[in-house]
């Protein structure tokens, strides 16, 4: 039974609820994604704070598998909770801003955030196709955010559903991190909150039916204001006027190219007029 250093509070919630027992649904080299009652959370061993995250020596286990999780002991982590005023706000903007123009600094540029930097590489492949599907809906997100019209997001965002391989496709870690960054700055009272709920809502819903069940979990937490430590850390960096390129450098890190596509939706997200 792998007892658990530290787990994030969604995580927690359903493992108590499901008396310490989860199903495996999938395995990746670094996490065991499981079914906990009606909820999906992952146990791994990288360190990646999330609020479905269980960090622990993963077992050795199988799809379909029943885990055994001792969180008795578990230090319990959520998301710190960001004061952001209209200034803050601005500040916050202005620095994705300058971020978006420097994001070559982190490294050559991955998924999505290839279209956000004009001399990346020209891509190959899968990827090619992904970025040719991708491009022309981004442009209208883009367009959305800095108009600040979250019904016209609506159709682009679930166009992006589904889009590339893997647990979590590039289109919806893009739409993800859009929708938080618009939450966030609705929280400021600089993005009309009530219509970006509802472009939340809706393509949540819609994500159900045209993506992977952990994706739209996933997906699901960056429409609601939560995601992994790295992604939060950036935002609290780029609203004090800090460095954020250690945080955005953690943020793309993670999984193949998802924290790279996060990372690209969220400063898509916080352009303003």
């Amino acid at each position: 039974m792998p007892a658990i250093d530290v787990i994030g509070h969604k995580a927690h919630a359903a493992i108590l609820v499901a008396g310490g027992r989860a199903r495996v649904i999938s395995r990746t080299t670094t996490a065991l994604w499981l079914q906990a009652g009606d909820a999906i959370v992952w146990l791994g061993g990288g360190g990646m704070l999330h609020p479905r995250a269980m960090i622990a020596t993963t077992p050795s286990a199988v799809d379909g598998d029943v885990v055994d999780l001792d969180v008795a002991t578990a230090r319990v982590w959520r998301p710190p909770a960001l004061d952001l005023d209209r200034e803050r706000a601005a500040m916050l903007t202005r620095g994705a801003t300058g971020l978006r123009v420097t994001l070559s600094a982190l490294g050559e540029p991955d998924g999505l955030a290839r279209l956000l930097v004009a001399d990346a590489p020209p891509p190959t492949g899968i990827l090619a196709a992904v970025l040719a599907r991708a491009a022309p809906r981004i442009e209208a997100l883009a367009a959305a955010c800095r108009a600040d019209r979250a019904v016209d997001a609506v159709e682009p965002a679930v166009a992006l559903l589904g889009l590339g391989p893997g647990l979590t496709p590039a289109g919806d870690d893009f739409v993800g991190g859009l929708l938080f960054a618009r939450r966030l700055l609705a929280t400021a009272d600089v993005a009309d909150a009530a219509a970006w709920r509802d472009t939340a809502d809706a393509v949540v819903r819609a994500a159900r039916e045209r993506t992977h069940p952990i994706s739209a979990a996933l997906l699901g937490d960056l429409a609601a204001g939560e995601s992994h430590a790295a992604l939060h850390d950036l935002v609290a960096q780029l609203a004090t006027g800090a460095d954020p390129l250690d945080a955005a450098r953690r943020l793309a890190r993670i999984g193949h190219s998802s924290g790279w596509d996060i990372l690209a939706g969220a400063l898509c997200g916080f352009a303003t007029r």
